[in-house]
């Protein structure tokens, strides 16, 4: 709803499990944060080696690109757990308690159905890319099952996150869709 803004972390109360996940989800969110700043680090390097000293680059680009896809990988977790991915609240504002409850199941059961998938088949592509020996085609020829790990970990952990907002709405630890009843 416009101007409605739920400015609330998802709740562990004093469940072992969920203060577990919720400590690896802001662990992963940290490290995607310090990929962002090396990022910039990198980015900026880049920029004086070319354009001041007048050299070459040969490994920047690749380790930025490699860097901000991780970035957003390992940040899933982190971002489910504060509740920033894009919600649209309107159906279940209207909605009353029990119906409202029974939407989040649904809905945290479809997403973790689906990140399921996307876990195995990016597990699957990592394995192939490490048991192969699978090299980038630039100068630098990064090994692939380095960046690729962004894959299986930052799902693993988006799915371990989904898992765990599940278990807390069921357990009513925490509120479907991190909303208060009127």
């Amino acid at each position: 709803m416009a101007g409605h803004v739920s400015g609330t972390v998802a709740r562990t109360g004093q469940n072992p499990f969920l203060r577990a996940v919720a400590a690896l989800s802001t662990f992963a969110g940290w490290v995607a944060a310090g990929m962002i700043v090396a990022s910039v680090i990198i980015t900026c390097q880049m920029i004086w080696v070319r354009f001041v000293l007048n050299g070459t680059t040969v490994w920047q680009t690749e380790v930025v690109i490699y860097l901000m896809i991780a970035a957003t990988l390992l940040g899933l977790p982190y971002v489910q757990r504060l509740r920033g991915h894009v919600n649209v609240d309107l159906i279940p504002l209207a909605l009353p308690g029990r119906a409202r409850k029974g939407l989040a199941v649904l809905t945290l059961t479809l997403s973790i159905a689906i990140v399921a998938v996307m876990l195995w088949y990016g597990y699957e592509f990592w394995h192939i890319a490490w048991a192969r020996g699978w090299t980038s085609d630039t100068v630098w020829a990064v090994r692939l099952w380095i960046p690729y790990l962004a894959l299986p970990i930052g799902l693993g952990l988006f799915l371990l996150q989904l898992i765990a907002d599940l278990v807390a709405v069921v357990l009513n630890i925490d509120t479907p869709f991190g909303l208060e009843d009127a």
